[in-house]
């Protein structure tokens, strides 16, 4: 009986140990995610090679929209940006009822800079549209998350919340 106890006991003691190591584990699990989403986000910068998908937009004077279940991008390179993103606000001039349907432009940047911030990577682009300039400011997070705004001449100023990721090539997936 007494054999009985002190071995019951002693699993008892193993069980809990086995708990409590599993908690640093977690923890130290978290923290090596961090820090590799924290370097991949540099990898990023560093390339000027990523884009942009959209996870929120907050359209000036509107409440904020879920864009989860609509594709959306802005791809940044050097020497091209290509945006495909909703828009959602007022339009001043130049743009016909119905006939205009976000903010799709394509091209070489007038202007492209990227510099390092204390809690972030500011991001700064100007590009010329069909009808339209373009500016457009984002903060990247060390971690990745990236708010954007793209202001214009025809066209009241929008914000999104989302992340950056690396452009897939065709065949890569």
């Amino acid at each position: 009986m007494k054999s009985k106890k002190t071995i019951l006991v002693v699993l008892l003691l193993l069980v809990v140990s086995f708990g409590f190591g599993q908690e640093k584990t977690r923890k130290q699990l978290i923290k090596e995610r961090k820090i590799e989403k924290v370097r991949q986000t540099t990898i990023l910068i560093d390339s000027k090679e990523f884009v942009f998908v959209g996870k929120k937009a907050f359209p000036l004077g509107y409440g904020n929209i879920d864009l989860t279940t609509n594709p959306n991008y802005i791809e940044f390179k050097p020497d091209f940006i290509r945006s495909e993103m909703p828009f959602f606000g007022r339009g001043y001039s130049g743009i016909g009822y119905g006939g205009y349907s976000g903010l799709k432009f394509e091209g070489k940047p007038s202007e492209f800079t990227i510099v390092k911030g204390k809690k972030s990577y500011e991001i700064k682009a100007t590009i010329k549209g069909e009808q339209d300039v373009f500016t457009i400011f984002m903060s990247v997070f060390f971690e990745g998350s990236a708010t954007l705004t793209i202001s214009s001449n025809n066209r009241s100023t929008i914000s999104y919340n989302g992340e950056i990721f690396k452009i897939e090539k065709k065949g890569d997936k």
